[in-house]
């Protein structure tokens, strides 16, 4: 494990002191799992991995490039598209 300093500010450090006692845990674990579960959260969140999450998906026409027709590679240039 490496240590690392952080500096909180008051009402921050009250809450998270507050917290671990509640839980009957040390600050440290405390932090270690939040900081765990926030890096968790960023990385789901860096790349979309199910068509649900996309903002919209359009029907349309399009330039084919790369493995062509789409409409029957729609995986592979699926995979390409998350490659640029």
């Amino acid at each position: 494990m490496k240590r690392a300093l952080v500096q909180l500010d008051e009402q921050t450090y009250r809450q998270l002191r507050q917290r671990a006692f509640r839980q009957e845990r040390s600050i440290s674990s405390v932090v270690r799992e939040m900081v765990a579960k926030g890096l968790a959260n960023d990385a789901a969140r860096e790349r979309p991995t199910r068509v649900g999450q996309f903002s919209s998906v359009r029907a349309g026409r399009s330039k084919q490039e790369g493995p062509a027709p789409v409409s029957e590679h729609h995986d592979e240039a699926l995979a390409r598209a998350f490659e640029k």
